[in-house]
């Protein structure tokens, strides 16, 4: 059984899309004070934080949060 979730907010949104918004967003050094990981600190890229949030769910977790508090509005998660 799928565990997609189609009324997620996030359903649909690929990680790269989240990541990308962000640092467009907050840009990296922005990123790196808001959530406390070194793929936003130091060298950050795309694909390097890709990399790392790929195998790191707590630091996806605060991602996805961060980006649903961003810019969906109405999340009321914890960063």
């Amino acid at each position: 059984m799928s565990e997609e979730q189609p009324n997620s907010p996030l359903h649909g949104v690929t990680l790269e899309k989240i990541v990308t918004r962000l640092e467009q967003h907050y840009g990296w050094e922005g990123l790196a004070q808001r959530i406390n990981i070194n793929c936003f600190k130091s060298d950050p890229s795309i694909k390097s934080s890709l990399k790392f949030l790929r195998r790191t769910q707590w630091a996806r977790d605060k991602v996805e949060d961060l980006y649903l508090s961003t810019f969906e509005g109405n999340h009321t998660g914890k960063v």
